[in-house]
């Protein structure tokens, strides 16, 4: 099941008024205060949300509260919860699986599993609820966004401009408090996202980080030559 627990801006976002009634999906009552409480089970996928707005357009900052992994979600709907949800898998899976094929690692990726999986954790929940911690990465992504937004003078044209940002996002070294090292979000969740929806297995998962550090290295080495050639 996904999770979104919203920020008090992303429960404004997802809220609507309709005849002086306030229509959301934001539970305001979570099962616990804190995340890491119900998510004993391991099985429930936990996101941060957070709305911000730039250059008069809503978006949608989304974290994911273990590996920090990141989806913006830029000109977003206001107060059009199916439709988020519906774009974030979408991107979500799509980031993935060209992040996979980028770094050759498709050998490790069995689609059949991972539909298969991916269908059983359609269900979603929206909650009022936030973290401390992530807030503070999130509002790093954010900052940093609006920076470029400026630069550019528009936001991500297109969903492969978008895609690309997500990734230049998710491979910014990230520290927390529970953790003596730092790491990579997209070397978290590609770890996280082989062993929950494909199936692999430890040993795998490590053979599949290494190789695409190896394929980065490949890659810088190509950019490398390219320039000075």
């Amino acid at each position: 099941m996904l999770i979104f627990n919203c920020t008090e801006a992303a429960s404004k976002f997802f809220s609507r008024v309709h005849k002086g009634q306030t229509i959301t999906p934001v539970d305001t009552k979570p099962p616990s205060s804190v995340i890491e409480d119900d998510e004993l089970n391991g099985a429930d996928e936990q996101w941060l949300v957070h709305a911000i707005t730039v250059q008069r357009k809503h978006v949608l900052l989304v974290l994911h509260i273990k590996t920090r992994y990141c989806v913006i979600l830029a000109d977003a709907k206001k107060a059009d919860a199916e439709g988020f949800v519906a774009w974030f898998n979408e991107r979500w899976r799509e980031g993935l699986i060209r992040d996979a094929i980028n770094h050759d690692l498709m050998q490790w990726v069995d689609a059949g599993t991972m539909t298969d999986r991916l269908e059983l954790s359609r269900e979603y929940r929206f909650y009022r609820r936030g973290h401390r911690s992530a807030q503070k990465h999130i509002e790093q992504v954010a900052w940093f966004f609006e920076d470029c937004a400026a630069e550019w003078g528009c936001l991500p044209q297109g969903e492969r401009a978008a895609i690309g940002f997500d990734a230049r996002m998710n491979s910014q070294i990230r520290n927390t408090k529970d953790r003596k090292d730092y790491f990579r979000p997209d070397e978290e969740m590609l770890a996280h996202w082989l062993r929950q929806y494909c199936g692999v297995e430890d040993l795998g998962v490590q053979a599949a980080v290494e190789r695409r550090r190896e394929a980065e290295r490949e890659i810088r080495a190509f950019e490398e030559g390219a320039r000075i050639n």
